[in-house]
């Protein structure tokens, strides 16, 4: 089944936690935190002003944002847990310096 998301709404699928602490300790899944990480996996056309002008999202597919800790709608599509929220509940996209360092 896919999923189309409507008006400035973004699908996002969460990023695992890391199993280890920075200290080496094996974390267990009961205390493991729910990761604030995902990777975007659709998102709507973009949200309307007062006149009815669309306004498009800043995010795309593929990009790893970083969001609230109780931001979005939890849902289940086909066996994959995905969060639904709206762009606003994005706080900012992750971007790989590494990367671009070795470009230059």
């Amino acid at each position: 089944m896919k999923f189309r998301p409507l008006h400035d709404r973004v699908v996002v699928k969460r990023i695992d936690a890391e199993e280890k602490s920075a200290g080496g300790i094996i974390i267990p899944d009961t205390a493991k935190e729910k990761p604030s990480q995902g990777e975007v996996i659709a998102v709507g056309p973009g949200g309307r002003d007062e006149n009815g002008k669309l306004i498009p999202i800043d995010v795309q597919v593929g990009d790893r944002v970083l969001f609230g800790k109780w931001s979005g709608t939890e849902v289940k599509i086909d066996t994959q847990e995905l969060l639904i929220m709206k762009e606003s509940d994005i706080m900012g996209v992750l971007t790989d310096l590494s990367s671009k360092k070795k470009a230059a």
